[in-house]
């Protein structure tokens, strides 16, 4: 195994569910020279979720794959963080302790609740959150250490959905 190909195997294991552009940016590689050495990787796990390619060491299955790939957004992590500290709560509660508006919580929850991350159980008008699973999503966040670039990309996000928000508002 080449040099190139083992570093882009030790970053996958050290990030499982990294996607593509964070990988070429942390080993510094050109696009095409990580997708050579991708293809010649038989054993790495690839997933298709929210429109990112995801790139996985063997091991984990189809729930932690799709998981992993959600919680690498922060804002979906601290949605998942706070329903793990509440156990339950409704999404007001949520969307205010996040400190997002009630659409961008209605769109990462789309993806958790399809995941089966998050379950949503509806009780007449009233609507209640809480984690799937809680101590294998847990388990999952612990293994998500976010780059300062996908930080400042999750919290570019947000400012531009506060000031959508705003702007309907208005």
């Amino acid at each position: 195994m080449s040099e190139t190909r083992a570093r882009i195997r030790r970053e996958i294991e050290r990030e499982p569910g990294i996607h593509f552009r964070a990988l070429t940016r942390g080993l510094e590689l050109a696009t095409g020279q990580v997708q050579y050495h991708l293809g010649r990787l038989e054993d790495v796990r690839v997933e298709r979720v929210n429109g990112r390619t995801h790139y996985y060491p063997p091991g984990y299955d189809a729930w932690e794959r799709t998981s992993l790939a959600l919680l690498r957004r922060e804002t979906a992590r601290d949605i998942v963080a706070t329903l793990y500290d509440a156990g339950e709560a409704r999404p007001d509660a949520v969307a205010d302790r996040v400190g997002i508006a009630r659409s961008t919580l209605e769109h990462h929850l789309d993806g958790l609740v399809a995941s089966d991350v998050v379950r949503k159980q509806r009780d007449g008008n009233r609507v209640t959150l809480s984690l799937s699973r809680p101590e294998a999503t847990v388990a999952l966040l612990g293994t998500v250490e976010p780059s300062l670039a996908e930080r400042l990309t999750d919290r570019f996000e947000r400012l531009v959905d506060g000031l959508l928000e705003s702007s309907e508002r208005d």
